[in-house]
């Protein structure tokens, strides 16, 4: 798999190039396309579309475009997508969490915050990526990673897998992927990535990330202190 494709649309291109700053200072993720309106946002899923590549991960959207609303852009696009926009008003916030945004970033803000928000979508994507359906606890901590929240939810079987995986952690001395800790545990490894990411989202972990020659960079966790 490759870095996750990211979409920027924003009609200022001093804005939208901090945007892509931002998102290139976040190992695993790229800026694939750029668009300064709704049009040329549809051209560039088009385009993508018809080269065969996969959708973008993710999209940066403005609400303030040219010719429109990004906010009614968003179903359109085929990703997931933050809204990063001037907006204050209260029914323009709620109108993006009904379309679909998973995050809403009011202008300005620092870089580290967009970058924060872009760890979490990949703590969030590490849960599901691997997943075949969805249970209760699958999507609880999906939502945990994707709000960076401290503190999981508390369940037996999950704390004893999460002890499970860094017990296996300390005694390995060094980083691990998802696929060697659940060999070493026996648990599945969705099952494992999807405890990895809820710990790291705890901060429990250091995620460190480890290129080869093609694909997205393996995820290596070591036990924190």
């Amino acid at each position: 798999m490759s870095d996750f494709a990211v979409l920027v649309v924003d009609d200022d291109f001093r804005v939208a190039e901090l945007h892509a700053r931002a998102v290139a200072g976040v190992p695993g993720f790229t800026v694939a396309a750029r668009a300064g309106t709704r049009a040329a946002a549809r051209t560039a899923v088009a385009a993508r579309r018809s080269s065969g590549a996969p959708p973008f991960d993710l999209a940066l959207v403005d609400v303030y475009l040219p010719d429109g609303s990004g906010i009614g852009l968003l179903p359109e696009l085929d990703c997931d997508a933050f809204v990063l926009s001037a907006a204050t008003e209260l029914p323009t916030f709620r109108a993006a969490l009904r379309a679909g945004a998973l995050g809403y970033l009011v202008k300005p803000f620092p870089e580290r915050v967009l970058q924060a928000r872009l760890r979490a979508y990949a703590r969030f994507r590490r849960v599901l990526d691997d997943a075949l359906e969805v249970d209760q606890e699958l999507a609880d901590a999906a939502l945990h990673a994707l709000r960076g929240e401290g503190g999981a939810p508390a369940r037996t079987a999950s704390s004893a897998t999460r002890d499970l995986l860094l017990q296996a952690l300390r005694e390995a001395g060094e980083p691990r992927s998802a696929a060697e800790l659940a060999a070493a545990t026996g648990v599945s490894r969705a099952t494992a990535q999807r405890h990895l990411a809820a710990l790291d989202a705890d901060g429990r972990l250091d995620l460190q990330l480890r290129y080869g020659t093609t694909g997205r960079p393996e995820q290596r966790y070591a036990p924190k202190g």
